[in-house]
């Protein structure tokens, strides 16, 4: 990658730093009886949540089931609505099944568990407490007195104001390589057409085949296109990282060269695996 590097997408998760902190005016010191108190109150705010989506009832759902429908501007005009501007939404039998599969499993569940939902939020607030500071500038990290009370959310002002200074110089990096990499892309001259055919972000690389071609398929569930197969034709791979497969598509940049393109892939998962590869062709179609 060029522009839409590892190191540009930490930026880009960077540039909140500062949200959901609150200043508090005992965070200077460490002070355990303050962490278990506001450990407590969010873990209490966090059961609460979780109570009220177990309890979300789905029949909610089939409210739209039968519902006349009026034609939007018709409805805005201010004007008499007709009986042709109007429909019956009918559900499709497969969705209205699927709702009614819900619904059954609702009604089947067993009570709310408050102390399982208690022991995985403490697992939870475990590995972050382990991590938060790997995403804090060493700097800041110092000056913290607590870092589990910091991942809770908490923070004197020196701290908070600090977070929005860096919050700040990460967006304006973000948009600095996000500008030339637009310019970069505009200049290549590449079709539209071509461009959409490497369309995949979200979609998880269920399998990558090398050889005459490079053959890529995914799973479509997690991203914005039917389209599951990739080839690239007469392939020289330039870069291929491992762990490809199992991992998700985040973000590509696309090249001309004398013989094609050049295709550049920046994949998600625990080692955001990278790959390059030259070809003289670009195939996207939906087995």
């Amino acid at each position: 990658m060029k522009y839409l590097t590892k190191e540009w997408y930490e930026t880009c998760q960077r540039t909140g730093l500062h949200f959901s902190m609150r200043v508090h005016s005992e965070a200077y010191e460490l002070n355990e009886a303050l962490f278990q108190r506001l450990y407590k109150r969010k873990e209490k705010a966090h059961v609460k949540q979780e109570r009220e989506l177990y309890n979300l009832d789905p029949r909610f759902m089939l409210e739209h089931d039968g519902q006349v429908l009026t034609r939007v501007d018709k409805a805005f005009s201010g004007g008499a609505v007709k009986e042709e501007d109007q429909m019956v939404y009918h559900m499709p039998l497969e969705e209205r099944t699927h709702i009614e599969n819900l619904i059954a499993e609702y009604d089947a569940r067993p009570p709310f568990d408050e102390k399982k939902c208690k022991e995985k939020y403490k697992e939870a607030m475990g590995w972050n407490f382990e991590h938060k500071a790997e995403r804090l500038p060493q700097n800041i990290v110092e000056q913290i007195a607590d870092i589990r009370l910091f991942t809770l959310g908490y923070c004197t002002r020196e701290i908070l104001l600090q977070l929005k200074k860096q919050s700040a110089e990460n967006r304006r990096e973000m948009v600095r390589v996000s500008k030339e990499y637009r310019e970069a892309i505009v200049a290549q001259d590449i079709p539209g057409e071509i461009h959409s055919q490497v369309q995949f972000h979200d979609c998880t690389v269920t399998e990558l085949l090398t050889g005459d071609e490079v053959v890529i398929r995914f799973d479509t569930r997690g991203g914005f296109t039917k389209i599951n197969k990739l080839t690239l034709v007469t392939p020289e791979i330039i870069k291929q990282e491992e762990e490809i497969a199992g991992s998700y598509w985040l973000y590509q940049e696309l090249y001309r060269i004398d013989q094609g393109y050049e295709l550049h892939v920046l994949f998600g998962g625990e080692h955001m695996p990278e790959l390059i590869v030259r070809c003289e062709d670009i195939l996207a179609e939906e087995e």
